[in-house]
């Protein structure tokens, strides 16, 4: 795009800046030598964020590595900030003679990550630390727009969000490394684009090369289940790293599959359409024309419109729902199992199908109380045919800051994968 062109949501791109950092080089550009040496490193820099503070010896252990390949490894981490030493922990090994080593740690102070979920009510801006820790986070509210009209402010705001994020974290030295960019729908992470987001009326949206060139950062964008599973094989539960189904239920409703700690893209790498999935005796008229479709049927508009149009609210709101819930309105409680037991049943037929170790929900009402997360789970254990336990089935871990983590997922996850840049 040059500085005149449009993207088919009407969004005019800005002049490229100059100094934008460059994208990694395709694998087949690397040396032969360069895969092993970023191995170790992302090996190493792993070990770190999963045990440390750590000693150097203790990596070696708990990689396999050998001492010498830990210590040249330890030496790019701490060179590119990555990881620090903390000489205030420094104990002597038992029975091992000279200096006490000093314990490595992941470098919490000197770098960031900033991220954006781009969804349907509001967008999220956060900056998160190298262990997926929100130093910043603000919610901007999208006032009921969509097409261009969402982006051109976003766009606008961005520079300013990320000058304010770095002086309210106490951070202002520390240094960007990149924008994660996430969303609901079709996202094809290997290009860029929002291939589609119904909500938001976007079709091929080039979001990565507009953010590029509004913010002078690198940029990675991927669908926000994908997002949220990464996060989770990152940061969370142990089991994620061997094999998981992430749902995500909100205006739009969306899965994502992970084995062996890498999460699934597929040809042409836009995430599954679970919200597709049938829900017997819905008939919630979907956005693809059919009735009965999991999007349909289990998502926050089908759900707050019930709701208003019940009188349990006065208007289609999440706030206003999730306020008679707590209040004890039966009306509302009703409708919240409703929905409850369409994504027990939805959950329960991905988990026979896919048969994975962890299950995890990412739904307003299951964080919010585990009275829900129970009705989930009692669904699930009632369909499923393999009668797994139904607590492999749990909610995300990250709560409110939810879709923070999330947004920042893309750029956290390609820097734990390959730490080695301009290899």
């Amino acid at each position: 795009m040059n500085g005149t062109a449009r993207s088919s949501a009407g969004v005019p791109a800005p002049r490229p800046v100059p100094h934008l950092a460059p994208r990694p080089a395709p694998r087949s550009a690397f040396r032969p030598g360069d895969d092993r040496r970023e191995a170790n490193a992302a090996t190493v820099l792993r070990a770190v964020l999963d045990h440390g503070p750590v000693a150097r010896s203790a990596v070696a252990r708990l990689t396999g590595l050998s001492a010498a390949a830990v210590s040249r490894q330890v030496v790019d981490l701490l060179r590119l900030e990555l990881l620090s030493e903390r000489p205030e922990l420094a104990v002597g090994a038992p029975g091992v003679r000279g200096r006490p080593q000093l314990p490595l740690e992941v470098d919490t102070e000197r770098l960031a990550v900033a991220g954006l979920h781009v969804g349907l009510p509001y967008s999220t801006f956060a900056l998160l630390d190298l262990r997926g820790r929100v130093l910043f986070r603000q919610e901007l509210p999208n006032g009921g727009r969509r097409g261009s009209a969402v982006l051109k402010p976003l766009l606008a705001r961005l520079p300013r969000l990320l000058a304010a994020a770095a002086s309210a974290s106490a951070g202002s030295g520390r240094r960007v490394l990149g924008l994660g960019a996430v969303t609901g729908g079709a996202v094809d992470a290997e290009r860029g684009v929002t291939v589609r987001h119904e909500p938001l009326g976007w079709r091929e949206v080039p979001l990565r090369e507009l953010l590029e060139q509004a913010t002078g950062l690198p940029v990675r964008v991927d669908n926000h289940a994908r997002a949220l599973a990464a996060a989770e094989v990152l940061f969370g539960d142990p089991a994620a790293r061997r094999s998981m189904v992430q749902l995500f239920v909100g205006h739009v409703v969306d899965a994502s599959i992970s084995v062996a700690g890498t999460v699934h893209q597929g040809p042409p790498s836009v995430t599954g359409d679970g919200g597709h999935l049938p829900v017997p005796g819905s008939t919630a008229r979907c956005h693809c024309g059919r009735s009965g479709c999991l999007s349909a049927a289990a998502s926050d508009d089908t759900l707050f419109e019930a709701a208003a149009a019940q009188g349990v609210i006065a208007r289609p709101d999440r706030g206003l729902l999730l306020a008679a819930v707590r209040s004890g309105d039966p009306r509302a409680d009703a409708l919240v199992r409703e929905r409850a037991r369409v994504v027990g049943g939805a959950l329960a037929l991905l988990a026979d199908v896919v048969n994975p170790d962890l299950l995890v929900l990412t739904e307003t009402f299951a964080l919010a109380d585990p009275v829900y997360l129970d009705a989930v789970r009692a669904e699930f254990a009632l369909r499923s045919h393999l009668h797994r336990d139904a607590s492999l089935l749990v909610a995300q871990r990250f709560g409110a800051d939810a879709l923070a983590v999330a947004a920042c997922a893309p750029v956290l996850g390609e820097l734990y994968a390959r730490p080695l840049p301009g290899l």
